[in-house]
């Protein structure tokens, strides 16, 4: 009986791994192929919570990466004036925009900016964080602690460096 027991927990065990493994991926579409995104939310909920909501409600769809930097970050996630398909596409202010949400308290946590690192765009106020987000080129030890990572990039990190 208890072996049976340990046995169903066990696999309960695994099936709920799975299924919060699959729910914390995301795949970013760029046009040069597919980007697999693993997303922390143990470490910073709120900020990945707001990723989901966005992602799956489409308002990711057609934004553009406004802020590219070689040899840092590229940055992207203006839902307002960085999408192509909007009547308030701006190329000029995008980056200045959000969505309708309230911003974010930081959620900073110890996980360093490295190379393929989702990080958490933001003004100078901490907790002004939004829907912006930039994937980190190459490690920027400066951001430690001072900006929300929320995410890594685990393939395709070759999609983003074009």
């Amino acid at each position: 009986m208890n072996k049976n027991f340990i046995r169903i927990f066990i696999l309960f065990f695994l099936i709920t791994n799975q299924s919060i493994a699959e729910e914390n991926i995301m795949i970013l579409k760029l046009k040069d192929g597919d980007v697999k995104i693993e997303l922390f939310e143990d470490v910073a909920p709120n900020h990945v919570k707001r990723i989901k909501e966005l992602a799956n409600s489409g308002k990711y769809d057609n934004v553009v990466f406004h802020r590219v930097i070689d040899g840092f970050m590229a940055q992207t996630g203006d839902v307002k004036f960085g999408n192509s398909d909007s009547k308030d596409f701006d190329l000029k202010r995008a980056g200045m925009g959000g969505s309708e949400y309230p911003d974010l308290k930081q959620e900073f946590n110890s996980l360093p900016h490295d190379r393929g690192t989702l990080s958490m765009a933001r003004a100078q106020d901490p907790n002004s964080a939004n829907s912006q987000f930039f994937i980190c080129f190459q490690p920027a030890p400066f951001l430690d602690r001072q900006y929300t990572v929320f995410g890594k990039v685990i393939e395709g990190m070759e999609f983003v460096d074009k």
